[in-house]
C-alpha cells in the first residue's frame, strides 16, 4: 500500500578536530597507558569476581523477548489482504488490521458514539471504552510525525484539549483523518504470557474513503498495521523495545479453513534453527521514498534460462523512480515493463497448458486447467536473483493465480518504472518466512520455518 512520502532535506553537521590535536598518519597509533591503581587481589577474591562477572555477562547473551501477533488471509471475506489481530486498550478490544509493509502509520476505524450498543462490536474501536486512550495534544513532538489535514484546527498551546488531528494519504488518493492518540495494546511474549504494551502511537479514524481503505480488498479489515520503516509504524516503536526486526510468513490463501501463522516483532527464531536457514538481502534506501523496504533485483530466469533484461531496468533513477519493493499491503507483483513483457512472452512459450480462449479481464496471460489434476507440475518455474546472492524461487501457485472456473492467470502486472516501481506482493511472498532485519539493513527469507514459532 503506497503513502505519499514529502522529501524533507537535512542539513549535515561536521564536527571538526580541535586546533590543539595533533594530526596521526596511517603509519601511526596512539599510545595509553593502562594503570592499575589497586593491589591484585586473591585468588578467593579473584574467582568471587569472575564468578559474579560471568554471572552478568551470561544474562546478556540470553535472546532478547519477543512478542507475535496472529496473521490470517482475508479471501473469506474477498479481500486479498493479510489480517493481523490487534488487541487494543483496556480492556483489550480485537480488531483485525491490514499488515501492511509500504506504509507507516497504525490506525483503525474509530467510534465516537455515546451510545455504543447500537454498533457491532470487534468492528470498530470505542475509545470510550478504554481507560488507557489518551489524545495526544497538538503541542506534542508525536504530533509533528503525521500529516495534518489541510484544514486543521489552529494549535492552541494553552488549551489542554487541543488534541492532534491528522490526515494520512494513499497512493490512489484514498484517506483515513482522525485524531491522533496514544494507547495499550496486548500481546503474546516468547515466553507464553502476556504483555501490556503503553503508549503505542495510533490513528483513530472518524473519516475514511477510497478504495484502499474502503473498497473490496478493505472487507473484513478494522485498521491498518503499518510496519514501513518511518518512526510511527508498529514495527519501529516496537522495534525499539524488542529488537530493531520482524518476521511473518503469509500462509496459502486458498487453503480453509485459513491457517493462522504470526507476525512476529524481535528475534523469534523460536529454537527451530530457521535463522540458520535464511537467504539474505541488502535492505536500500531511497529518500524520495523513505517508508519503503526496497531490495536490488538482479535478474529473472524462467526454467532455468537467465532473461536479457538490461540492468537499468531494476535500478533507482535520480528521481527516486524505479526499483523493486517488498509490500506486503499490494496483493499482486509488479515488473518494470520491458522486464514484464519479456517474462510474458517467455512464459507463454515455454507454459504446457492450453491458453484459455478469453482473457480475465486485466490480465495477459491465462491458461485452461480444465481436467489436469496438478497444473502447477505444467508450468514454469520462475527464479528471481537478487543482490547478495540471494535465489527467491517461489511455486508456480505464488504467481498464477484461479480468476474463473478452469482458468488460472499470470498474476504478475506491468509498471512503468519511470513513474513506480516493481513490487513483490504478498501473494508472491506465501509460505515463505520474511524477516526485516532493520539494524543489519538486510532482508532474509526462507521456504522453510512458517510453522514456528
Amino acid at each position: 500500500m503506497f503513502h505519499l512520502t514529502i522529501l524533507c532535506s537535512l542539513l549535515s553537521l561536521f564536527l571538526l578536530p580541535p586546533a590543539n590535536l595533533a594530526a596521526v598518519s596511517d603509519d601511526e597509533f596512539l599510545k595509553l597507558p593502562l594503570l592499575r591503581k589497586s593491589p591484585l587481589p586473591s585468588p578467593t577474591q579473584a574467582l568471587a569476581l569472575d564468578t559474579r562477572r560471568l554471572h552478568f555477562l551470561s544474562l546478556r547473551r540470553k535472546p532478547i523477548p519477543f512478542v507475535k501477533s496472529p496473521v490470517v488471509s482475508g479471501a473469506s471475506s474477498g479481500s486479498g489482504q493479510y489480517f493481523v489481530d490487534l488487541r487494543i486498550g483496556q480492556p483489550p478490544q480485537s480488531l483485525h488490521l491490514i499488515a501492511d509493509t509500504g506504509s507507516d502509520l497504525v490506525w483503525v476505524k474509530c467510534s465516537a458514539c455515546r451510545n455504543c450498543s447500537l454498533h457491532s462490536p470487534a468492528t470498530v474501536f470505542f475509545p470510550r471504552h478504554s481507560s488507557t486512550f489518551s489524545p495526544t495534544h497538538c503541542y506534542d513532538p508525536l504530533c509533528r510525525l503525521v500529516p495534518e489535514p489541510v484544514r486543521a484546527p489552529k494549535c492552541n498551546h494553552t488549551r489542554i484539549h487541543s488534541t492532534c488531528h491528522y490526515e494520512y494519504a494513499y497512493a490512489d488518493g484514498s484517506l483515513t483523518s482522525g485524531l491522533f492518540a496514544t494507547e495499550t495494546t496486548t500481546l503474546k511474549t516468547s515466553s507464553g504470557r502476556e504483555a501490556y504494551l503503553k503508549s503505542v502511537a495510533f490513528g483513530c479514524g472518524f473519516r475514511i474513503s477510497g478504495q484502499s481503505v474502503s473498497g473490496a480488498s478493505f472487507n473484513g479489515a478494522h485498521g491498518v498495521m503499518g510496519l514501513g520503516r518511518g518512526p510511527i509504524s508498529f514495527a519501529s516503536q516496537l522495534g525499539r523495545r524488542f529488537g530493531n526486526k520482524f518476521s511473518y510468513c503469509l500462509m496459502d490463501y486458498t487453503l480453509s479453513p485459513p491457517p493462522t501463522s504470526y507476525l512476529i516483532i524481535g528475534d523469534g527464531d523460536g529454537g527451530g534453527g530457521v535463522r540458520s536457514k535464511l537467504l539474505f538481502t541488502p535492505l536500500l534506501t531511497n529518500p524520495f521514498s523513505p517508508t519503503f523496504y526496497y531490495i536490488r533485483l538482479k535478474s529473472v530466469s524462467v526454467n532455468g534460462a537467465k532473461l536479457r533484461i538490461h540492468p537499468s531496468v531494476w535500478e533507482i533513477d535520480g528521481s527516486g523512480n524505479g526499483g523493486t519493493v517488498v509490500d506486503s499491503g499490494t496483493t499482486l507483483a509488479f515488473l518494470a515493463d520491458p522486464a514484464y513483457r519479456l517474462v510474458v512472452a517467455t512464459v507463454r512459450r515455454r507454459i504446457r497448458l492450453p491458453i484459455a480462449a478469453e482473457l480475465t479481464p486485466g490480465f495477459d496471460l491465462c491458461v485452461n486447467v480444465s481436467g489436469v489434476s496438478k497444473p502447477e507440475k505444467l508450468m514454469p518455474r520462475l527464479k528471481f536473483e537478487f543482490a547478495g546472492g540471494a535465489v527467491f524461487v517461489p511455486p508456480p501457485r505464488n504467481y498464477f493465480i484461479e480468476t474463473e472456473e478452469h482458468v488460472q492467470c499470470l498474476a504478475i502486472q506491468s509498471v512503468n518504472q519511470k513513474v513506480g516501481f516493481s513490487v513483490m506482493g504478498n501473494l508472491m511472498q506465501q509460505g515463505f518466512v520474511f524477516e526485516f532485519d532493520r539494524d543489519r539493513s538486510r532482508l532474509g527469507f526462507s521456504p522453510r520455518g512458517c510453522a514456528l514459532p
